[in-house]
């Protein structure tokens, strides 16, 4: 792996908080993500199950996890199952963990050959009371693929029908909402690379460049500091496509004039960042787009301060539109009388700024988590505020990767440029 391994304690720490949640005489099984195919003998690169690598810190394909803490044998309560390596394998893909690497990388004593898992898993499953599976029930999720998860699921209601079936997946968004030390020392590091290559971007950018070379840049310098890549696909969006949310055709030239909307962050070990920034391409805002630029940033500044333990979801969301109304006002985008008798149902700021004003990070971008109830120390979420005028080809995003403490809101990007001053000057320098 090109990361730093987390130390042990960290998964040992997570295995205890799931398995404390299991019902009495309750067994759990997670499972790796398969390889998925190209064309021909061509595969995209592996990603690791999340969950089983929250729970064990195994990063290889072919890896199982069962915890049973109730099982009548003491080797028994947990179990990881690995890829055994073999002549061909080693050959031609290089040799894959031992037991005594993974041994070290989990914490976990017991350790099998994924091969034997059927053979292992069946006296164990006779003895649970019931079987906790788990799933992709992230609320944004498009499941069109079987996962290997989906197929073990079919599997035990057809060889085990009489066993209850629970889910494991409400108690891990709980717990992987609520980070730790050792996961926003993961996250830091990747804002970090995040940060470095915004910088380097900065020091690259001119008239006539496109928008790919600019993306080559960002990569360049992630893949140099050991992340595995980008947490997601990069978007480099200048001129009138920054009002596309989610472009990724980043193939146009940067025109001189324009601004460059850049959404993107490194991955470093399987832990995301997220990062916006938007900046001119000629390295001078005009006065509109310092304007709406400012505005931006007011909104992004605000909103921050809102996030903080003991505020609500719904207040935060309430908060942010009423910002965004009067700065939009501001901007002679919309008419303070028409905001006033505006149908609630359909708001007008909505043509202006039309996406969600934060969501959870952490080993997904779009991490789980719970957005019902009160803020939490220990939740991780971005501060993602912009405003779109597509009739004058300006789209502006700014975002932040946002901690919360019981002491209020703590940025992870705060040594990340972002002020029209400072970046004008990194730019001319």
């Amino acid at each position: 792996m090109r990361y730093l391994p987390i130390n042990k304690s960290f998964f040992i720490q997570n295995r205890d908080a799931f398995s404390s949640r299991l019902k009495k005489g309750g067994i759990a099984v997670f499972l790796s993500h398969d390889i998925y195919p190209t064309n021909a003998d061509g595969t995209f690169p592996f990603r690791q199950n999340n969950d089983l690598f929250y729970l064990s810190g195994i990063d290889q394909e072919d890896s199982a996890l069962v915890l049973f803490p109730d099982a009548s044998e003491e080797k028994h309560k947990i179990i990881l199952f690995i890829k055994e390596t073999n002549e061909h394998i080693a050959i031609w893909e290089g040799a894959k963990l031992s037991k005594a690497e993974a041994r070290e990388l989990s914490g976990i004593e017991t350790i099998y050959w994924e091969k034997d898992f059927e053979k292992i898993i069946h006296p164990l499953f006779l003895e649970a009371q019931s079987i906790s599976l788990n799933a992709n029930e992230h609320g944004r999720a498009e499941k069109s693929v079987q996962t290997k998860e989906d197929r073990f699921t079919m599997f035990v209601k057809q060889h085990y029908p009489l066993h209850p079936i629970e889910r494991s997946s409400p108690v891990l968004h709980e717990l992987r909402t609520l980070k730790t030390s050792a996961e926003i020392e993961q996250v830091s590091r990747a804002c970090k690379i995040t940060g470095d290559a915004f910088q380097r971007v900065l020091k690259f950018m001119k008239p006539g460049v496109y928008e790919f070379e600019i993306e080559a840049e960002i990569i360049h310098e992630f893949i140099r500091q050991r992340s595995s890549g980008p947490a997601y696909v990069s978007i480099i969006a200048s001129g009138k496509d920054a009002c596309v949310l989610h472009y990724v055709a980043n193939d146009k030239q940067c025109a001189d004039g324009e601004l460059v909307l850049m959404d993107f962050g490194s991955a470093y070990g399987n832990y995301a960042s997220d990062l916006t920034r938007t900046i001119p391409v000629n390295g001078k805002f005009t006065p509109r787009q310092r304007d709406v630029y400012s505005s931006v940033l007011h909104i992004l500044k605000e909103s921050t301060k809102l996030l903080h333990p003991g505020n609500t979801f719904e207040a935060y969301q309430t908060a942010v539109v009423r910002l965004v109304e009067e700065e939009l006002i501001k901007l002679h985008l919309l008419d303070r009388e028409e905001v006033n008798k505006q149908d609630p149902q359909q708001p007008l700021y909505r043509k202006y700024f039309m996406h969600g004003i934060s969501h959870f990070l952490g080993l997904d971008v779009h991490d789980v988590g719970n957005r019902k109830g009160e803020m939490k120390a220990g939740m991780l979420l971005t501060c993602e505020p912009g405003i779109y005028i597509k009739e004058e080809g300006i789209g502006i995003r700014l975002e932040n990767d946002i901690l919360i403490t019981p002491q209020g809101p703590k940025n992870l990007m705060e040594f990340i440029p972002i002020e029209i001053e400072e970046i004008e000057a990194l730019m001319r320098s």
